[in-house]
């Protein structure tokens, strides 16, 4: 018998070229099943809740896998930390009902996105954490076009590699930015039932230039309605981006108990 597992996982993706396994690149989840199987002693595949590119962290990324029943998720937690590299790790191991899967399952995600805009964001310290733009933001236009966001809409012009993909339509469910601790910057809370590729860098930037002065406050709705002739800004830098969390309804749980949130 085997038993599902839910890990609630960190990592610092500098180091990454993503979570995506590839044959001749490190990545986090190439990293992570081979500890399952040194520890498993065979294949175990493991699923995540997104598929972060490269460069971009996660503070608790959903991730879900089969394990022989020996394995408690206390168990687990420990020999996974114990062999992982520094720049991953397993914040808690939860076991779920057969039939989980951190991607299919999942019922909501969240990410956030740090700006830097003091001197002192280009530090080596803090540099590979936020995106250093390293000068004052309008703060009161960040916060109309973040309130544009919220609902649902057709993402097609925010997003790549959508090709001819039908359904780009995402619900938007909260959106806002804040001003971070000791002012060195703000910070931008997304959640969504659903994220199309690179939707939250490019959204990103695009509401950067418009706080810039860069571009008007009406490109956004304009992108939301698709208008002719309207592009997106480029996609902010990855390593100002963070899975912040996956949402899953609670009968997946055998105490009721909703994780990774």
């Amino acid at each position: 018998m085997d038993r599902t597992v839910l890990l609630h996982l960190h990592y610092d993706g500098t180091h990454f070229a993503g979570w995506q396994r590839q044959p001749e690149s490190r990545t986090v989840q190439g990293e992570l099943e081979a500890v399952l199987g040194r520890l498993c002693g065979g294949l175990v595949r493991a699923h995540a809740a997104g598929r972060t590119d490269a460069g971009v962290h996660a503070l608790g990324m959903a991730v879900s896998l089969s394990v022989p029943e020996r394995w408690t998720p206390a168990a687990l937690n420990r020999g996974l930390n114990a062999l992982l590299p520094a720049d991953c790790w397993v914040e808690r191991a939860t076991e779920v009902v057969a039939g989980f899967h951190a991607r299919k399952s999942a019922e909501g995600r969240s990410y956030r996105y740090l700006i830097g805009t003091d001197p002192l964001a280009r530090s080596p310290f803090r540099r590979p954490f936020e995106w250093p733009f390293g000068r004052p933001l309008d703060q009161e236009r960040l916060d109309r076009a973040a309130a544009c966001l919220v609902g649902t809409h057709d993402f097609r012009a925010l997003a790549v590699q959508t090709g001819s993909k039908l359904n780009c339509l995402c619900d938007i469910r909260s959106a806002r930015w804040a001003v971070r601790q000791e002012a060195v910057g703000v910070q931008f809370e997304i959640a969504a039932n659903r994220f199309l590729h690179h939707l939250v860098r490019i959204m990103v930037g695009t509401m950067v230039d418009i706080a810039s002065g860069r571009r008007p406050d009406e490109d956004l709705p304009r992108l939301l309605a698709q208008e002719p002739g309207v592009r997106s800004s480029p996609p902010a830098p990855a390593e100002g981006l963070y899975f912040v969390r996956a949402d899953y309804s609670s009968h997946w749980f055998p105490d009721q108990r909703i994780s990774c949130d």
